[in-house]
């Protein structure tokens, strides 16, 4: 525009004119291109001049396609070209230097990214070393032999890192680097002083590494580093999940899973594939498909009514009580799916939502918080109390194969609670109670924890594993920015960015809570700390957030930087989230209201 009009080219502008487009003389075109490739190389030597200023001597390297001597010979030779008449030649050779311009402002723009990443890769790895000696230390017996009284760190060691950040400090100072690069550059020093002064820590688990078989080792550490793995691709590539939850299945034939519980082992295998089959299918689009929410509801109305006998048969006085809770539940059931079909057919007689429907909505979405809270605080009927509310309120919000997903991924969690006891009987730990009659304690100080073993880190990883399922398993980072609007017209049709935002967050909340409320089950079970386990998972975002680091993008679409810095985000915010959700699934599995006035009693 600025050529076709006549006006100087913007200072800042890095846009190669297209010659192609313009419908002019030729000397206008070599003449036209000769400026634009003037005005970049311009800011490519005031980015060269800034750059120089604030780097000393002997550490400056100048961008070497691009020396003082090339561009005064490339500028000669155009110049030449078009007093010759030679245009194409002219305007081939301005092409050229334009894209060394625009390399050399790329190289000097990312000029420190080297520096800078190695001091953020020094504070990932930093960080995560101290949060695994801290696991070590005080949640494992390896550091057992060392005396309870803890050393002091020498004065030398403390003397270095001071003086290794005065010298980084002052290094920073002399060349001028904006505030941000003392952050990046100063973090590592006393991460990394925290890890040397846990050196007894250290001896003791290179101790335990030397005594341990190196097939075995390696066998862990390729697990670990092939786990890791997978998790990062399936941000990418859904389909990764899949092939994760088939790996899965066969977690029962390297055990003795197999021959001792074959039942829960086959429920386990069925429910892995089941689920796999999720990440495979299309991410939730715009065309609803409601017989496939109503299956859903059927489905979670038949499981409710395998359940009615068993507290039929209950002799603990309170039978009615429950039987008419696990009543009101079915029925809410049943009001979400007429809701939802009632309102995708006025809709498309173009009757709008119905009042009832919008009220009733409502009704349920806030019952589903406090109803749980009414039932027993046993494992069993807690958990089952939970899905049957979540699962009507997601149902609400569904509009098509999605509504299937968190009753499937809720049945797998329940066995795989069964699944890890077993596990725990075959590893001969003590005092290990059955499922039933286990209960959910509010006060959870009273529960005696155990020291970690290497299971407990698969535990973990399996615990990160189903929260991003839970992400993935019916969508991307995509199709959660442009959410189909669709999925709340049982609450409202008319536009309200807050309130569909909010609607449509709770929704990708459920599966992530049906996940934590079972996993706060499996503590309980296997008798796991929450603190030992948030250190692990801690370790294993970080690992995550370092491969994340590497794969943010500064070119392409703004899809594609904006989804790898979505990536990136997500990792990083992994641990706050879990501490929400593990807070959220406490007060769900633990708080406990009285119905009618009536004390409630349970063995703890």
């Amino acid at each position: 525009m600025a050529s076709l009009i006549g006006v100087p080219f913007p200072l800042n502008s890095v846009g190669i004119l297209p010659v192609d487009y313009l419908n002019n003389t030729d000397v206008f075109k070599a003449e036209s291109m000769f400026t634009n490739a003037k005005q970049i190389l311009e800011q490519f030597k005031v980015k060269m001049t800034q750059k120089k200023e604030v780097t000393l001597p002997f550490l400056f390297t100048p961008f070497k396609l691009l020396s003082d001597s090339k561009q005064l010979d490339l500028l000669r030779k155009a110049r030449s070209y078009i007093r010759q008449g030679k245009y194409d030649e002219a305007v081939f050779l301005c092409k050229e230097l334009i894209h060394l311009s625009l390399k050399g402002l790329s190289y000097y723009h990312t000029y420190d990214r080297f520096f800078l990443g190695i001091n953020v890769l020094l504070s990932f790895v930093g960080w995560a070393s101290y949060t695994s000696l801290l696991i070590i230390k005080f949640h494992s017996s390896l550091s057992r032999g060392v005396s309870k009284e803890v050393k002091k760190p020498s004065h030398l060691l403390l003397c270095s890192f001071v003086a290794i950040g005065i010298l980084m400090a002052f290094f920073l100072l002399i060349q001028a680097c904006p505030w941000t690069y003392y952050v990046y550059c100063l973090l590592p020093v006393p991460i990394w002083y925290a890890v040397l002064r846990e050196y007894h820590v250290i001896q003791d688990l290179v101790a335990s590494l030397l005594a341990f078989p190196p097939s075995h080792f390696v066998g862990y550490l390729l697990a670990c580093a092939l786990g890791i793995e997978v998790l990062v691709l399936s941000f990418f590539y859904r389909y990764m999940l899949t092939a994760g939850l088939i790996i899965f299945a066969g977690w029962p034939f390297i055990t003795q899973l197999w021959t001792r519980a074959k039942s829960i082992s086959l429920s386990w295998i069925f429910f892995c594939l089941l689920l796999a089959v999720f990440p495979m299918m299309p991410v939730v689009g715009r065309k609803p498909d409601i017989f496939l929410v109503m299956g859903a509801g059927l489905l979670v109305l038949l499981l409710s009514l395998f359940v009615v006998p068993s507290l039929i048969k209950r002799k603990d006085g309170f039978v009615s009580d429950k039987l008419f809770l696990h009543l009101l539940q079915m029925l809410g059931t049943v009001l979400s799916m007429y809701i939802v079909y009632s309102t995708h057919n006025n809709l498309l007689k173009k009757q709008g939502l119905p009042l009832f429907n919008q009220i009733v909505s409502w009704i349920i979405l806030g019952s589903s918080f406090v109803v749980p809270l009414l039932s027993p605080r046993s494992l069993s009927e807690r958990l089952f109390s939970i899905l049957v509310s979540s699962m009507s309120t997601y149902l609400l919000l569904s509009t098509g194969y999605e509504a299937l997903f968190p009753l499937v991924l809720s049945c797998l969690m329940f066995i795989w609670m069964h699944m890890e006891q077993e596990i725990l009987q075959l590893s001969g730990v003590p005092c290990v109670q059955k499922v039933t009659s286990i209960h959910f304690s509010y006060n959870a100080d009273t529960t005696p924890f155990r020291q970690l073993c290497l299971e407990d880190i698969r535990r973990a990883f399996f615990l990160v594993f189903f929260l991003v399922t839970a992400f993935f398993g019916t969508g991307n980072i995509a199709s959660i920015n442009s959410f189909d609007l669709a999925s709340v017209y049982c609450f409202l049709t008319v536009f309200s960015p807050f309130v569909m935002g909010a609607l449509m967050l709770w929704k990708i909340f459920i599966p992530f809570v049906l996940v934590m409320c079972a996993f706060e089950a499996i503590q309980l079970t296997t008798q796991l700390s929450s603190k030992s386990l948030f250190l692990m998972v801690l370790v294993i975002s970080d690992i995550m957030a370092l491969h994340f680091f590497f794969l943010v993008k500064d070119y392409g679409s703004w899809l594609d930087i904006g989804t790898s810095i979505s990536h990136y985000v997500i990792v990083m915010c992994m641990t706050i989230v879990l501490v929400f959700l593990n807070g959220l699934a406490q007060l769900l599995t633990t708080k406990e209201l009285r119905l009618c006035g009536k004390p409630k009693s349970h063995l703890i």
